[in-house]
Order: structure tokens, then C-alpha cells, then sequence
């Protein structure tokens, strides 16, 4: 078997290898994507979190009831 016939696999090759390069990208995509939505999560979280402090930090309203 020579690395012509594996990458014909047959005639299929052109299904397979496009099949392949799908499954990749989508992969590529889902990942950077997901890396993103973390980044900005994160962002999130310390904006809140820094916000509850502030508002520790300054006390009780005492002009709520």
C-alpha cells in the first residue's frame, strides 16, 4: 500500500479527507470560541465581585428602609 492508495482510500478520499477537515475546523472553532466566552466570563465575575467589595466597604445604606 502506497500513501497514494491510502489517501484515494478507495475513490472515497475526497469524502473523507473533506469529512476530516470539517471535523477540524468545527473543532478549531468550538475551542477558540469557548476560550473566548471564558475570558469574557471571567471579565464578568471580577467586575462583580469588585462591585460586592464596594459595596462592603461602604457600609450600610441608612437610607433604606
Amino acid at each position: 500500500m502506497t500513501l497514494r492508495d491510502f489517501i484515494s482510500m478507495g475513490g472515497y478520499g475526497p469524502f473523507v479527507w473533506s469529512c476530516y477537515a470539517l471535523t477540524l475546523a468545527v473543532l478549531v472553532w468550538i475551542g477558540l470560541s469557548s476560550r473566548r466566552q471564558l475570558a469574557a466570563e471571567l471579565v464578568r465575575a471580577r467586575r462583580r465581585a469588585q462591585v460586592s467589595l464596594d459595596r462592603a466597604a461602604a457600609g450600610p445604606d441608612i437610607t433604606e428602609k
